[in-house]
Formats: structure tokens, sequence, C-alpha cells
């Protein structure tokens, strides 16, 4: 059943949806939101073209989980101190910037050879992306080059601030719709969403009932009935990757999946984003992992007396057997583990788990809306190639390589579904049936769920002043699973 049909009627009224031609002015894109128009859905319309917002969508936006110190610049992107001397500072040069740890990189080959989707009958493009930024003494992050392919040469210009402003804005445009990509298929529906269910499948099929995993956890991470408010992203109508591409992304995804990875503060470290400051993502999701881990540690060592009570379980291990085997495809790089060999490790195997399907996905699914409906912010498609020459953007080249009337139509609306707010939604640590019946669970219950409102707390504090607030990591705004 379609979800409020009176807004999917009334954009078909409008003509947005049937209608294939190229935007004929920006401030016609403004006219596909109307319906929910918000503070920072204006905001972003307003902002959109500059640097200082696009490099904050790196640490803050949709998509918070990519860029990574740069401590050496790849061979494949040629960058000479005279191309961003001026981004940088007069007083500065790109080598001291990257041995202070200034440099961060954004790097999309993940997206190379992924073949691309056909939407009204035309043939649309990806393009597999660098973005170098800088973190200035401000604090601000900002590009200061991008190439929007892997190959260096000619045909593949590094684009910088200090060209036309078309050709500028076009190339920050390609980053974000790889953001797109790269966000829908591989860090939301993969990372998010398949994963779990490697989960709970593996839980319902190893594990009785009456095991302490499965009263405990499978009732916290999935406390409501899978709900499917609306088609995927993923391939979709609207969007630059079509089936086979969506699932090569996927596989490439898969394959250079590791742990750390999942585990938070691991991959801030790894990362290298531990001391870039406003990084609001990073903040409340340590203290959120803290909350979880401190919960879980108290459940595991209520029924777990020891490390070889763990080994012994032979239901668990069977259930991190079947995880590793078929949710991680036997991956032994990937730094999974197969088998739970302590307390430690089960504690934080489990907190990796619960944090992937709660906050992990309220961080990247719950502000898809508000970044995404000012369209050239967060594009599903790219209807012509990757400039190959400096110079050849305009207005008009640019709204005919942006997604075409109908496209964005689409995308906002499912994008603006995806975002509604569930009637029956339960936020973290809200557990209305009574499933404890022991006084530890219970007090335990009782000192997450008042973490969790000092958390909020906060967090609410902080954002009075922050022009753009950042709540998607309140534990008000996170849900119990992913159910979405």
């Amino acid at each position: 059943m379609s979800l409020c049909p009176p807004r999917q009627v009334e954009l078909w009224l409008k003509g947005f949806q049937s209608c294939t031609n190229s935007w004929a002015k920006l401030d016609d894109i403004n006219k596909v939101f109307f319906f929910n128009k918000t503070p920072i859905t204006e905001y972003v319309r307003a902002h959109w073209r500059e640097d200082t917002f696009f490099g904050y969508q790196f640490l803050n936006g949709v998509h918070p989980v990519v860029i990574r110190r740069c401590t050496e610049l790849p061979c494949n992107f040629p960058i000479m101190l005279a191309m961003v001397a001026s981004s940088l500072g007069e007083s500065t040069s790109l080598q001291d910037e990257l041995e202070k740890g200034n440099i961060f990189l954004a790097d999309y080959k993940i997206l190379e050879c992924v073949p691309a989707n056909t939407i009204n009958g035309y043939q649309q493009y990806i393009a597999a992306p660098l973005c170098l930024l800088h973190l200035q003494p401000s604090g601000e992050l900002i590009p200061v080059a991008i190439q929007l392919n892997q190959c260096q040469g000619p045909a593949s210009p590094i684009f910088l601030p200090s060209d036309s402003e078309w050709d500028w804005i076009l190339a920050k445009t390609w980053v974000r719709y790889a953001e797109f990509l790269v966000h829908e298929a591989v860090s939301h529906l993969l990372l998010t969403h398949l994963i779990n269910e490697a989960f709970t499948l593996a839980t319902l099929r190893q594990l009785p009932m009456c095991h302490p995993l499965f009263k405990r956890y499978f009732i916290l991470t999935c406390p409501q009935a899978w709900r499917l408010k609306a088609l995927s992203l993923v391939p979709s109508q609207g969007v630059g990757l079509g089936l086979e591409g969506a699932k090569l992304l996927m596989a490439k995804g898969m394959s250079c999946l590791t742990y750390a990875s999942l585990c938070f503060p691991d991959d801030i470290q790894e990362r290298g984003v531990d001391c870039i400051p406003n990084y609001y993502y990073r903040d409340d999701g340590l203290k959120i992992w803290s909350a979880i881990e401190s919960f879980i540690s108290g459940i595991v060592r209520h029924y777990y007396h020891s490390d070889a009570h763990v080994l012994a379980d032979c239901e668990l291990q069977a259930w991190a057997d079947e995880i590793f085997h078929e949710g991680f495809l036997g991956n032994e790089t990937s730094g999974f583990p197969s088998s739970l060999q302590s307390i430690p490790e089960l504690i934080k195997y489990l907190t990796m788990w619960i944090y992937c399907c709660s906050a992990r996905h309220a961080a990247l699914n719950n502000r898809q809306y508000e970044l995404g409906a000012w369209m050239p912010n967060f594009p599903a498609s790219m209807r012509n190639p990757p400039p190959q020459a400096k110079g050849t953007t305009s207005l008009e080249s640019y709204l005919d390589t942006i997604p075409e009337v109908n496209s964005t139509s689409h995308i906002i609306f499912t994008l603006w579904v995806l975002c509604c707010e569930l009637g029956d939604s339960r936020s973290l640590g809200t557990y209305p049936d009574e499933h404890f019946k022991e006084e530890v669970p219970k007090q335990l219950i009782a000192a997450f769920q008042g973490c969790l409102a000092q958390i909020s707390m906060e967090i609410q504090e902080r954002n009075k002043s922050l022009p753009i607030p950042y709540r998607y990591l309140d534990p008000h705004q996170i849900e119990n699973s992913t159910s979405i």
C-alpha cells in the first residue's frame, strides 16, 4: 500500500513526476519540496554552494563516515603546492599541513567501474572522485582540490576553488553524488539493514528462546515488526545506480568491510579523525557507544561469570560462526570473529551489533530528507559524463547534468517518506514490554535510561548555540532497531 497518497497525487497534479525536462532554473527545484520545508532545508538551499557547508557535511551530514586524515598524497592525485597555496594560506605549505594532520581525504575509489543506470531512456554516469580537504585555523573544513576519477592525466583535471564558479560547483556536485551512491548502497542499506538481517537470522536459527541472548538482545534490537514504508532507493527509477551497479557496489563494500570499521571508537581512531573539531557525529556517537557498552557489560557479566563460560556456550559459538560465514562471507582478513573467546570480546561484539542497528542507522537515515530536499546538494544521478577540461561548465550545462524534474520529485518524495516519524517508534532504551524478571537486569535498564537521558540533555544544550543543530544521535531520535 502506498504511503501518503495525497502528497504523491499533489506532485503528479503539479506535473513534476511526468516531466522529463531539465530544470529551467535552479529556483524551480524549491517547488518540489514545498509540502515540508524546515529551517534546515531552507538553510541548505541558501548555503549549498559554500565551501564551508560542503566541508561541514563530511563531519555532520547524512554520511559522516568517509573522510580520513591524509598523511601522504595518493600517487594518482598529483596536487602541487601552487594549486592549493591560496586555500592553505600564504604562511604554510601543503607538506607542513600534512605533517600537522590538517589535511583530509575523501576517496570514492569503490565507485570505479560501477555501471550506471538508464533513466527516462537516457544513459546516466558515475564517477569515482577524490576530494582533498583542509582543516583551517578557524576549525572549518573546506575542499581545496577535487579530481573526478582515479586516473590522472590531461583528461582528468584537478578542480580548484580558484576555477570558474560553475566548474567548481559542478566538481563539488559530483562529489555529493558519489556520497549519495556510497551512502545509500553501502553505508546505509548494506551496513545497517542487511547486516542486521544476518544477526537476526542467526539468532532465530541458532539460539533457543531461553538463551540469554535471544531473551535479552533479540528483544532489545528487534522490538517492532519489520515494516517497509517505501521502496529502497537502490535501485530506483531516479537513481543513477541500476540493479547490476547496486549489486556490484555492495559486493565491493563487503569485500573491503572490516570489523574495526563497524566498531565506532576503532573506526574513529583508524580514520584519524579523533581530534578534528566540531565533529558532533563523533562526539555524540562515542557517548552512545559508551552507554550501550556499559549496559551490555552489566547484562553479559550477569549471565557469564568467566571467559570459560563464554567458550563453553556452544549455542553462542554456533551463532557467532553463522554470522561470520553467512553474514560476513567467511572473510578472515576482515577481522570479524568466527567465535567469541572471552567476556570482553562478547561485550564488544554485542555493542557493535546494537550500535549499528540503532545509533548508526539513525545517523545515516534520519537526515536524508533535510539535506537532500534541495537536490543539487545530494543528487541521485548525473546525466552527462564528468568534464574532461576546465572552463566548459555554465549554469545551463549544469542544469542539463543534474537530475531532471521527474527524477528529482521521485527521490525527494522517497527521502521524505524514509524520514517520516513512525507513530509506534520506540527510542533507544525504551522497553514497554515486560521481558526482564530479574532485579539486576531491571536495575541495568534503569541506569541505561538515565545515562541516555543525560546524553540527550547535553546534546540539546549544545544545539542551542549551533546554526545547524545536530540532533540525529540524540537518544530520543534513535530507534531501538533498524525498522525502516
